[in-house]
């Protein structure tokens, strides 16, 4: 297993699984059995996924020591604010059934994501949490969050795939020690990428996938990805992908694609955000 260092310290796995809309609970807990029978170490989730209870008992009933997982888990809008967020936490930790989360973000940049801040820097305090991010926070909100914090986000979770590349943004969280983690790290098959006839030629030389190039490109970059299937097949292709490497052209290449938006969430539509705050944690 390969892991980045977050900038308190703690390891985190390279590669990850996620289970966003994964809602039925047996198939849930099978795809993260599968996943952790693969090889993956990060699971990631969130209470409004609907499915944290499936996760903790998949991870419950594996035969790979607590310690050598790393569950990630998230506050909803609803979920934001000081006493929320740590009724939230709790709730989130019993429905996972452990006693600390490795890595607990605020999902969206809405709400009183302050006082939710607040409460994360006391979890991580007391050690229920191992380390706090945040999901979808452009620059403007993350340096704003940063410059009023006790303490810096140690991973920010984005959009992040050949079509919405997110250099920029990347840059800025360098610069602050903020780990990039991709969500949608294959643009959810999109724009017929599987497809696209440079990925496939790339795929061919090296007798990978297009999904594997991608998520190579990923790596590549020094972004965790965490790609979500629930066909073990896949889950084994997407995990192989330690054993080629890109060259700079052909990582030029790819860097062509970007769309410089949103393919997937634009957080600036006001009928996108209303329609997130729509979403109720139905649990």
């Amino acid at each position: 297993m390969n892991f980045v260092t977050l900038n308190n310290g703690v390891r985190m796995p390279k590669q990850g699984f996620g289970v966003f809309q994964i809602t039925d609970a047996p198939a849930c807990e099978q795809a993260v059995t599968d996943a952790i029978e693969t090889g993956y170490r990060l699971i990631d989730t969130a209470s409004v996924y609907g499915n944290e209870q499936a996760v903790g008992a998949a991870v419950r009933k594996c035969h790979i020591p607590r310690e050598e997982l790393f569950l990630t888990t998230k506050a909803w809008i609803s979920e934001m604010g000081y006493s929320r967020t740590l009724q939230a936490f709790d709730a989130s930790l019993a429905r996972l059934g452990t006693d600390y989360i490795d890595l607990y973000l605020i999902h969206m940049p809405f709400g009183d994501y302050y006082g939710a801040w607040r409460a994360m820097e006391e979890l991580y305090a007391t050690g229920r949490v191992r380390a706090i991010g945040v999901c979808n926070f452009e620059p403007d909100r993350l340096l704003d969050l940063c410059y009023n914090a006790k303490i810096i986000p140690a991973v920010n979770q984005i959009e992040t795939h050949p079509y919405t590349q997110q250099n920029d943004a990347i840059r800025i969280m360098q610069s602050l020690g903020i780990q990039a983690e991709a969500w949608g790290p294959l643009a959810e098959g999109r724009n017929e990428l599987f497809r696209n006839p440079l990925l496939l030629s790339i795929g061919r030389k090296y007798g990978k996938s297009a999904a594997q190039v991608i998520l190579r490109w990923h790596w590549q970059k020094g972004i965790v990805a965490i790609p979500k299937t629930v066909h073990r097949e896949r889950m084994a292709e997407n995990f192989a992908i330690r054993d080629f490497e890109l060259t700079e052209e052909e990582m030029a290449s790819i860097a062509a694609f970007d769309t410089r938006r949103s393919t997937i969430l634009d957080l600036h539509s006001p009928a996108e955000v209303k329609r997130l705050y729509n979403i109720e944690c139905k649990n």
